[in-house]
């Protein structure tokens, strides 16, 4: 297979998962990060392990060009990208109002112009050739009012509506865009001790992100517009709307610790 893949935030993480996981089906993968060290490291293992071809980029997504530098790298080296997975992002706990203001621009930034750009460049570029997947990474949190998360929640759901609507624009050109909206991932982000992890993925509150990426992958190959992960997020997210008020400020109280 010649097919290429592009990772964003393919480093680490979700975005390391995707990487691995393409590469397994034979994928060749343009990774870009801005983990200079772990960028190399990860190039490195994919191409020895996988034994396929792998080209990576140093990159701050955030930068105004950043989107067009992939495309012009993907047309200099005549990648055939069949794929391209918008999974870079950031997250942290805090009120707006105690959060430095370069914080939040760097989470508009990533999670919205970014993903709007690469999106729409991408796709007009698959659109020429009547074929491709774009796959964008929204959350479950898209469906909730919760303080602390408020610009990550907000851009979760920009990114959701924008990639629905953008499936439908792009459809007729052969060219599907999926939202993925997962809930809690089995990562270190929550600050869980291995114990409690662990009970978390059993009782199914929690799933490894190796599998969101098979249900993720999934999903975009059956070039679904949408889809919520996990059999216990879908009615979840059915009560997110309707949380009552003493509800979330009990949750501010125990969400507070994360703040940071």
């Amino acid at each position: 297979m010649n097919k290429y893949a592009l990772v964003t935030g393919a480093s680490s993480g979700i975005g390391l998962c995707y990487a691995k996981e393409l590469a397994s089906r034979g994928y060749n993968l343009f990774i870009i990060s801005i983990q200079e060290k772990e960028l190399a490291e990860t190039a490195e293992m994919l191409k020895t392990d996988f034994g396929i071809q792998v080209h990576s980029l140093l990159k701050d997504l955030t930068a105004p060009d950043a989107a067009d530098t992939l495309l012009d790298y993907v047309k200099e080296h005549s990648l055939d990208v069949e794929i391209v997975i918008n999974n870079a992002g950031v997250f942290f706990f805090n009120n707006l109002i105690d959060t430095p203001w370069k914080r939040v621009e760097l989470m508009l930034d990533l999670h919205i112009k970014t993903v709007t750009r690469m999106t729409q460049i991408f796709g007009a570029w698959m659109a020429e050739r009547k074929h491709g997947y774009i796959l964008n990474m929204s959350s479950m949190s898209a469906w909730m009012a919760m303080p602390g998360i408020n610009i990550y929640n907000s851009t979760k759901a920009y990114i959701l509506n924008f990639s629905r609507s953008m499936w439908y624009e792009l459809k007729p050109y052969g060219v599907s865009v999926t939202a993925i909206c997962p809930g809690a991932i089995d990562t270190g982000l929550y600050g869980l001790a291995p114990n409690l992890r662990r009970l978390a993925v059993n009782l199914q509150v929690s799933m490894p992100p190796e599998k969101l990426v098979k249900k993720a992958l999934k999903a975009m190959f059956r070039k679904k517009k949408s889809v919520v992960p996990g059999w216990i997020n879908g009615p979840f997210v059915f009560l997110c709307k309707h949380i009552p008020d003493w509800v979330v400020f009990l949750l501010i109280k125990h969400i507070s610790k994360f703040m940071k």
